[in-house]
């Protein structure tokens, strides 16, 4: 019933810049907090940086003053800007969001803490 689709991932050179999306759809009331995750080989999924409905962020520091995160609130879409990209950077990436919506076939609500299926972002030369 809400369904997050990422894009923008693909293969960069080490301090090469890409840009991630994520669009929210479906019978959606609102959305509070958005965020990007990822998960590396054989590594645990890793909060990358999160955004409230206000605007307020929060990043790992280990992405602090290279990626920016963004949302554009009327379209239901996650930005990140990523900037200064290293091999560490290599990752699925996955869109988060903390969704509100319609349940199917009726005006009740329910709360849903949805997924992206995960873009895979490759950093090398």
């Amino acid at each position: 019933q809400v369904q997050l689709v990422e894009s923008g991932g693909g293969l960069v050179q080490p301090g090469g810049s890409l840009r991630l999306s994520c669009a929210a759809s479906g019978r959606i009331v609102s959305i509070k907090t958005m965020g990007w995750y990822r998960q590396a080989p054989g590594q645990e999924r890793e909060l990358v940086a999160t955004v409230s409905s206000g605007g307020a962020t929060n990043y790992a520091d280990s992405v602090t003053g290279r990626f920016t995160i963004s949302r554009d609130n009327a379209k239901n879409t996650l930005y990140l800007q990523m900037n200064s990209l290293t091999p560490e950077d290599t990752a699925v990436y996955y869109c988060n969001a903390d969704v509100r919506y319609y349940i199917r076939g009726s005006w009740s609500r329910d709360d849903l803490d949805a997924w992206g299926q995960g873009t895979l972002v490759t950093v090398s030369s």
